[in-house]
C-alpha cells in the first residue's frame, strides 16, 4: 500500500478517546496521511496528536452536560457529518474508518454522504440498552459499508451466524492494549490502601454485572479491598459492603493508571460483551484478569474465566486466587505477554492498513 493512504478516522461522540487515538499514532507512524474526526472530550483531557491530524469538528457549541446536551447533539449531527463527507472528499481521503455511530437510524441514511470504502469498527455489534429502532438500523448500517472490524471471532460469529453480514466483509483485528500517558495517581476516595486490591473499573451499567460481583464478594468475604471506579449509568444504591471503596465518577488518565497500578487482580464479571477496552487496558498494566466466559473473553490467554451470573463460581475463584500469590503472578505473566506480537500496535496498524487495501482494491 501506498504510505501516502489517506485516511479518516470517525468518532463523531468520542465514545473512545484512548482507542481512537492509539489506532491513529499506529497508522500515522506506519506511514499512512491521518486524521481524526471526533467531538470536544468534555470528561477529561485525552492524548496529544503525535503524526496525525486531529478535527473536533462535531458537535461545537453543544453544552457539555445538563438535559440539552443530547438533543443539541442530535440538530447538530446530520449537518455534521455532512460537512465531515464534503471535506474528506476534498481532502482526498481513500478510506473513511468510523469508529461508533450512535444515531443508527440516521447514520444509515447519512453514509450516503460519503465516497465510497467505507469501513466500520463494530466496538458493540448490536447497541445495548437499544431505543426503539436502533438494532434494525445498525444492520442496515453494516449493509452500507464495504468492511467491518471486529475485535474477536466471537464478534465475527454473530455478524455471520446471528446477523447474515457476507464472512468476506468481516475482518477480526485486536484492540490493542491501552495505557494511559502520564505519571500514575490514585484517585484521592482510595488512598491509603490496606490490602491486596481486586479492581472493577469503567462505566457502570446493567450488563456489566456488578451486582453479582458485589454479592459474590459478601460471600467470600476475603482479607482484600474491593475498588469500584467509575461513572454509574444507573442506580448506583446498591454499591456498598464490606471492603468495597469507590470512585464513582469519571477519573483522570493518572488516576486510572494509579488505580491499575494498585490493583491485584482486575474483575470483569460481565453478563454479555463482544470485547472490552477495560480488559485491554488491565492487559497494558500486566494485571490478573478474571472475567465472565462470555464474549470474545475465553480469547485472552492467561485470564481465569467463570460462569455470567453466577456469585458463587466467582466468590470461589475470587477466594482461590487471593490466596494464591503464585497462580496471580503467572496470571500477570501471561497478560504481560499478550501485550506483544498481534495485541501490540504495530501489528494492528499493519492488519488495518492491509484491509484499507483490500476494500480500495
Amino acid at each position: 500500500m501506498s504510505p501516502a493512504v489517506r485516511v479518516d478516522v470517525v468518532d463523531p461522540s468520542a465514545f473512545t478517546p484512548p482507542y481512537d487515538h492509539a489506532l491513529c499514532a499506529a497508522l500515522a507512524g506506519a506511514g499512512a496521511d491521518v486524521r481524526l474526526v471526533t467531538s470536544a472530550f468534555v470528561h477529561g483531557t485525552v492524548p496529544r496528536a503525535e503524526g496525525y491530524a486531529v478535527d473536533e469538528r462535531f458537535y461545537r457549541g453543544v453544552p457539555a452536560a445538563g438535559r440539552l446536551r443530547v438533543p443539541a447533539k442530535l440538530a447538530r449531527h446530520v449537518p455534521d457529518m455532512v460537512a465531515t463527507a464534503r471535506s474528506a472528499a476534498r481532502r482526498g481521503v481513500g478510506v473513511v474508518h468510523f469508529q461508533w455511530l450512535a444515531a443508527q437510524p440516521l447514520d444509515a441514511l447519512l453514509l450516503r454522504a460519503f465516497r465510497r470504502p467505507l469501513v466500520l469498527t463494530a466496538h458493540d455489534v448490536l447497541p445495548r440498552e437499544p431505543r426503539p429502532g436502533q438494532r434494525a438500523a445498525q444492520r442496515r448500517l453494516y449493509a452500507r459499508v464495504d468492511a467491518v472490524v471486529v475485535h474477536s471471532e466471537h464478534g465475527r460469529a454473530r455478524l455471520v451466524g446471528d446477523l447474515g453480514v457476507p464472512p468476506a466483509k468481516v475482518t477480526v483485528i485486536p484492540h490493542g492494549v491501552l495505557r494511559p500517558a502520564g505519571d500514575d495517581g490514585l484517585p484521592e476516595e482510595l488512598a491509603g490502601v490496606e490490602g491486596p486490591v481486586v479492581l472493577f473499573f469503567g462505566l457502570v451499567r446493567p450488563y456489566k454485572g456488578l451486582d453479582v460481583l458485589l454479592e459474590a464478594w459478601r460471600r467470600a468475604r476475603p482479607d482484600a479491598e474491593l475498588w469500584v471506579v467509575g461513572m454509574p449509568r444507573m442506580d448506583a444504591s446498591f454499591i456498598h459492603g464490606p471492603g468495597v471503596r469507590t470512585a464513582l465518577r469519571f477519573v483522570s488518565g493518572a488516576e486510572l493508571a494509579g488505580a491499575f497500578e494498585a490493583a491485584d487482580l482486575v474483575v470483569l464479571p460481565y453478563r454479555e460483551i463482544d470485547q472490552s477496552g477495560v480488559l485491554f487496558t488491565a492487559l497494558a498494566f500486566g494485571k490478573p484478569l478474571l472475567l465472565s466466559d462470555v464474549g470474545g473473553f475465553g480469547e485472552i490467554a492467561g485470564a481465569e474465566l467463570v460462569p455470567p451470573g453466577d456469585p458463587d463460581a466467582l466468590a470461589a475463584a475470587l477466594s482461590a486466587l487471593l490466596a494464591d500469590p503464585a497462580k496471580l503472578a503467572s496470571m500477570a505473566a501471561a497478560s504481560r505477554a499478550a501485550t506483544d506480537g498481534p495485541l501490540g500496535w504495530d501489528s494492528i496498524a499493519q492488519r488495518t492498513l492491509a484491509l484499507y487495501e483490500a476494500v480500495q482494491a
